[in-house]
């Protein structure tokens, strides 16, 4: 099973993962997060985050997710990817999440695909449906 960590601004990653359990009533195993302060230097944290997605890992890899791509959360992000065994996307949300939970046992390009689809298609006009 593909582990997932979620580095993300503040608690967002936390309260996805809360908001996750909730809709799957059981916390999912190998899900993580850290969240970032407005204070911390991605660099002092590069160790922790290499840790923390060690400690998801159980051999098929970790998808990484992230809130928006450029700040701060993601350019650590950019500093763990590794083609294949350690992939990012950035624009998390709670569909992109539950997507990527359901499909975690797949190869990583098939979770690639299906959780930036869930992201995406989670964002609707609810007046259209």
């Amino acid at each position: 099973m593909i582990g997932i960590l979620l580095i993300t601004h503040g608690s967002y990653g936390e309260a996805l993962i809360q908001n996750a359990c909730h809709v799957l009533n059981k916390r999912p195993l190998q899900l993580n997060q850290l969240g970032l302060s407005p204070q911390d230097d991605p660099l002092d944290l590069l160790p922790l985050a290499e840790q923390m997605l060690q400690l998801v890992d159980s051999g098929d890899g970790v998808l990484v997710l992230t809130d928006i791509f450029g700040a701060t959360p993601a350019n650590l992000v950019l500093k763990l990817l590794q083609p294949g065994r350690v992939e990012g996307l950035a624009g998390v949300n709670l569909p992109m999440l539950l997507r990527a939970l359901n499909y975690r046992d797949r190869d990583m390009e098939t979770l690639l695909t299906r959780a930036r689809d869930g992201g995406r298609d989670g964002i609707l006009n609810m007046l259209d449906h």
